[in-house]
């Protein structure tokens, strides 16, 4: 098959415009619900009451040890028979968002464990406030250390978004399969596509790395 770059001009706006956009908020919107969630749950698994910190502990590990694919299928086919029905991109959001928090809550973890003891202790010699601990002091710390692996998580979550046409989600990988199958040409879109996370994901690593880098300067 030769490569028809006539075709390729003439599919380009579309696979940009409507694939690569979906592709984009889905991850945007699963990472920053991911990053909320995740934190929150950090947090909960640090409580004191083991009745509240076992049982998120126990949920998170089971999303952890279950696929995303069937997440997304129980999120979009089998919830709306409970009455929870939710458009498809809103539920490969959500779905990548809460499978993303049970890693990302185990960086926060690590970021928070990281803060030295004496400060914790300084905290409360000086008879601060546990709020005004956490936020002024062990939070901002924590995140910023949290900072690189949370960015390798946006790429992660950048790449899984093509498992969201399994429930009828058309990102840019949906949108390259359904101009191939029109056309029978499916070198050209399935390029692109490819091209499109390529020039995505390489940048954003690179962004990654030199955060690392200059956090640990």
């Amino acid at each position: 098959m030769i490569w028809d770059w006539n075709w390729t001009l003439e599919i380009l706006p579309q696979l940009l415009t409507q694939g690569l956009l979906v592709t984009v908020q889905a991850t945007l919107g699963g990472a920053v619900l991911a990053f909320v969630l995740g934190l929150f749950v950090a947090l909960l698994r640090r409580s004191r009451r083991a009745y509240i910190s076992r049982p998120v502990g126990a949920i998170m590990e089971f999303i952890r040890s279950t696929p995303l694919l069937v997440q997304l299928f129980v999120l979009y086919y089998v919830l709306p028979d409970f009455g929870f029905k939710m458009t498809a991109l809103t539920t490969g959001i959500i779905g990548l968002g809460v499978h993303y928090a049970a890693y990302t809550s185990e960086v926060y973890r690590a970021g928070i464990d990281g803060v030295p003891k004496g400060q914790w202790e300084a905290a409360i010699a000086l008879n601060m406030p546990r709020p005004y601990t956490w936020i002024s002091i062990v939070l901002p710390q924590a995140v910023r250390r949290a900072l690189p692996a949370l960015g390798n998580y946006v790429v992660a979550i950048f790449k899984e978004s093509p498992q969201l046409s399994v429930i009828t989600v058309v990102d840019v990988v949906g949108l390259a399969r359904g101009v191939g199958s029109e056309s029978f040409r499916y070198l050209e879109p399935m390029t692109i596509a490819g091209l499109f996370f390529l020039l995505i994901a390489i940048p954003a690593s690179m962004l990654v790395r030199r955060m690392e880098r200059r956090l640990d300067t």
